[in-house]
């Protein structure tokens, strides 16, 4: 199965998507973690969702560019977190894909998937908020949205988590159990 799930910052999106691998039961468990520890606000996130998952029995790689090279073989589910870090690092960082970032995202999506008995794939809503950016921001916007769409259509299920209620868009993840 591949499950797209999505919502915006804070929406309990995360701890949504770890109940579903701990829901499918396979093992083992790879964690990939895709926020890139810029300041001290990524590194409490991301100590916050080490906490999350302490107990959950989840491998963890940590991969900031360069997806489709990660070594993903032999897990019966991987949950990617956050698709909107990987993009931005993608397009952003020397070193990434840059304007081919979401080319280069799909294809170690698509080789992810085919290894592994489960994919889980954590995303931002990040396009309702209703500013202006610069062009290089909303350039980014564009590329994360089709980037969304993709996925959506790859996945066998879709949900949207608003205020911690997960609301079926595709799908029926709680089916597979």
């Amino acid at each position: 199965m591949f499950l797209l799930v999505t919502g915006g910052s804070g929406s309990g999106k995360s701890e949504y998507a770890e109940q579903m691998v701990l829901r499918l039961g396979t093992t083992p468990r790879l964690y990939i973690a895709t926020m890139y520890p810029f300041d001290e606000e990524c590194r409490q996130r991301i100590r916050r969702h080490r906490k999350m998952r302490a107990q959950k029995g989840f491998e963890t790689l940590e991969c900031y560019t360069g997806l489709k090279t990660a070594q993903t073989a032999g897990y019966g589910t991987v949950l990617l977190e956050c698709m909107s870090n990987l993009a931005a690092n993608e397009f952003y960082q020397e070193g990434g894909a840059g304007e081919q970032c979401a080319q280069e995202i799909l294809e170690g999506v698509q080789r992810i998937r085919s290894g592994c008995d489960h994919l889980i794939v954590v995303t931002n809503e990040i396009f309702s908020d209703g500013i202006e950016y610069e062009e290089e921001t909303r350039q980014y916007q564009r590329t994360l949205g089709g980037i969304n769409r993709k996925l959506a259509s790859m996945a066998d299920a879709v949900v949207e988590v608003v205020y911690s209620i997960p609301l079926i868009q595709k799908g029926n993840p709680e089916g597979v159990q």
